[in-house]
């Protein structure tokens, strides 16, 4: 089975390291020092205090990797209409696009039942270029569950979690999806696939469309967010607008919100992304996360004044540093 990872930073590094030791055909596409390093010295993976060496083909063109079974994209989604030609590249026939991406894809309203069915979504793909370019029927939906850093480079930490949840858009359990499923499990990852992917996106995207664009605005780590009555009421105020979008597009919800948050809570004194990208000066995940809410609020007719609200804020305060298009 030939895999190519596209954007091998942490959780691609992640996914490479344990694909190529388990035995699939893995390349990386990567850049800068640390495709030097994998050239170089091989990935090292550190998780659970063990260390381990793999050895994917690592390259800086997607040209030269050549034709895929699967291409998994790890990017941060801004980042996707930009690579999508070179991602295409090493699409054949019956390649598979992975999208372990945050937040809402490009491909959310593709095969989804109802009059808004294959609309694109403009705050992730802006003019439609991703779904030209990377049509949505050879995406599979991934949510990526677990937490990893790039220590140094050709270096990745694996902090904790195992699992990338699969489904089909389609709702289908497709003989793709069960090779795909098989390989992450031979890899020690768990694989579950879900019919109904969209919820599974949300019950992620319902914390991260609040605590990461609060986070990026106050400083505060998630202990301090959950913890501090003023600033949870806050998260629960978008997260309540943010269950009543999706609902209105037909997610189901298995918790609750009050249990969400409790969920965010157990995770202790945690750094957002988008504050650790708002502090690194890196582009942060503003529309995926938030404003794609947004946009499906106002499609739907669902009014969201706090979310309104806090991406406008949000978007102000990454403009000021240099983090977001002025």
């Amino acid at each position: 089975m030939r895999i190519a990872i596209f954007g091998a930073g942490a959780i691609g590094g992640l996914l490479a390291a344990r694909l190529a030791r388990s035995g699939a055909e893995v390349t990386v596409i990567a850049r800068g020092p640390h495709l030097a390093a994998m050239q170089a010295e091989g990935l090292r993976l550190v998780s659970g205090g063990e260390t381990i060496v793999a050895h994917p083909r690592c390259v800086a063109d997607a040209a030269e990797a050549g034709a895929q079974d699967f291409v998994i994209v790890t990017l941060k989604a801004h980042g996707l209409p930009a690579a999508a030609p070179a991602i295409a590249k090493m699409m054949g026939p019956e390649t598979a696009l992975v999208t372990a991406v945050n937040g809402v894809p490009y491909w959310y309203f593709h095969a989804l039942e109802g009059p808004w069915r294959d609309r694109r979504v403009a705050a992730v793909d802006p003019g439609g270029i991703v779904w030209e370019t990377l049509p949505p029927a050879r995406a599979i939906g991934c949510i990526v569950y677990p937490a990893a850093e790039v220590v140094a480079p050709g270096v990745i930490e694996h902090g904790y979690g195992d699992r990338f949840t699969l489904g089909e858009p389609d709702g289908t359990r497709s003989a793709r999806c069960e090779r795909l499923a098989a390989a992450l499990q031979a890899a020690g990852f768990k694989a579950p696939i879900r019919p109904r992917i969209r919820d599974e996106i949300w019950v992620k995207l319902w914390g991260n469309m609040a605590f990461n664009p609060l986070s990026a605005l106050t400083g505060a780590t998630l202990d301090r967010l959950t913890g501090r009555p003023d600033l949870r009421a806050a998260a629960r105020a978008m997260m309540v607008e943010g269950q009543a979008v999706a609902e209105a597009f037909g997610v189901r919800f298995a918790i609750d919100v009050d249990k969400r948050i409790a969920g965010a809570a157990e995770v202790g004194a945690h750094r957002t992304s988008m504050l650790q990208d708002l502090e690194r000066g890196r582009p942060m995940e503003i529309d995926a996360l938030l404003g794609a809410v947004v946009e499906l609020g106002q499609l739907a007719g669902v009014a969201s004044p706090a979310c309104d609200l806090v991406l406008a804020l949000v978007r102000e305060r990454a403009r000021s540093a240099g983090c977001y298009p002025t």
